[in-house]
């Protein structure tokens, strides 16, 4: 299995806002870990390690490179 790099869900502004109202009434605490077990529940039901691990360096490098601030 590859990990898909292109836009694969559909109705995306749905998924988006359903995503974002999972989190009401929720500390950034709560939220935070709600995100969390998000990820690992996706995470095992994908199971391929392969595609597990170029999707955490994927959303590493990601991150890194868009972090608030950083004129590096």
């Amino acid at each position: 299995m590859q990990l898909i790099r292109t836009p694969n869900i559909p109705d995306q502004d749905l998924f988006y806002a359903e995503l974002i109202n999972s989190q009401r009434d929720m500390s950034e605490a709560q939220a935070d870990m709600a995100i969390a077990k998000l990820a690992l529940i996706l995470a095992n039901h994908i199971g391929d390690r392969e595609v597990l691990s170029e999707a955490i360096a994927l959303a590493r490098d990601n991150t890194l490179a868009n972090a608030p601030g950083d004129n590096t």
